[in-house]
């Protein structure tokens, strides 16, 4: 068992996830810009550290689970006087494939090591222990990690650092485009006369099956957009594959769509749940509504 693991970034995803490492056995210290987002874990076995050096000092493993690229790197730099020597560094933050390069970069060329391994599963899955974690990185590193990381998921390692990154935006590419096409199929059954939920009870099974149709789907029939994960990440994101395909010389016209659609929706509910993009359908289609239950946003 990996023992002294430092874990920095106490958010939505975060609190579960270092529940789970604790459950699991493993002696962890918690960090967070906001310090008092931090102080719950306390009593779940956490030791809470009063600035950033003091948690990864001496920490062989360093697990950072941070809004976006840009906070990653400022958060590692400022990380990097208190690392111990080979320090394995995990960032399962979702950020572009050229922020987790140069993070891999900086830290090598210091000594220590860097594995990316982003996640999908939301909150749920954090709390459930049932996280994608798709994993970048050398195979050694990689198998180091695999007992702390089984602790809240399933990893996979599907190439070297930065990989994880791109497979995360894979999954986001497909998770915000469904969650689109879904809403339009909740629209349209309402619009047409049918009975949306029971269109969904319908098709359940068949070859539309997928866990977005579960649960956005019935996010959106209950109007229930508090968040799991927020628009304004998943907008994050689908600028991130974007930027991707752009440096591998793709053009992705569905995934440009749902951005124009993310991006509709940011201004005014940024922190709704990502099937708030029911919210964006609804304003192009005035006078139709899916449902009569009140709009929870949180």
């Amino acid at each position: 068992m990996v023992t002294g693991i430092a874990f920095l970034g106490i958010g939505l995803m975060g609190d579960p996830m270092v529940r789970r490492l604790l459950a699991a056995g493993h002696a962890v210290t918690v960090w967070n810009r906001t310090a008092a987002k931090a102080l719950p874990l306390a009593e779940a076995g956490a030791t809470v550290a009063p600035d950033l050096a003091s948690a990864v000092r001496g920490a062989g493993m360093v697990i950072s689970m941070l809004e976006a690229g840009p906070v990653v790197g400022a958060v590692l730099r400022d990380a990097l006087p208190a690392l111990a020597p080979r320090a394995l560094w995990i960032d399962m933050s979702s950020t572009r494939q050229d922020e987790a390069q140069a993070f891999h970069a900086v830290l090598t060329a210091q000594g220590q090591r860097f594995i990316d391994a982003p996640v999908s599963g939301g909150v749920g899955g954090a709390a459930a222990g049932t996280l994608a974690i798709m994993a970048g990185g050398a195979q050694a590193d990689f198998d180091e990690a695999v007992p702390v990381l089984q602790a809240m998921g399933r990893p996979t390692l599907v190439g070297p650092a930065g990989s994880g990154q791109v497979a995360k935006l894979c999954n986001q590419l497909i998770v915000g485009a469904t969650i689109n096409v879904v809403a339009e199929a909740l629209l349209l059954a309402q619009a047409a006369g049918a009975d949306p939920a029971a269109m969904r009870a319908a098709i359940r099974g068949g070859f539309a099956e997928s866990k977005i149709l579960d649960v956005h789907g019935q996010r959106m029939l209950e109007r229930n957009f508090v968040a799991g994960g927020q628009v304004k990440t998943q907008l994050k994101d689908q600028q991130n594959i974007l930027a991707a395909a752009q440096a591998a010389g793709l053009q992705l016209p569905i995934t440009e769509l749902v951005t124009q659609r993310y991006r509709s929706l940011v201004q005014s509910v940024p922190q709704a749940d990502h099937a708030a993009g029911l919210l964006g359908l609804e304003a192009l289609n005035p006078g139709v509504r899916l449902g009569d239950a009140p709009d929870r946003l949180g």
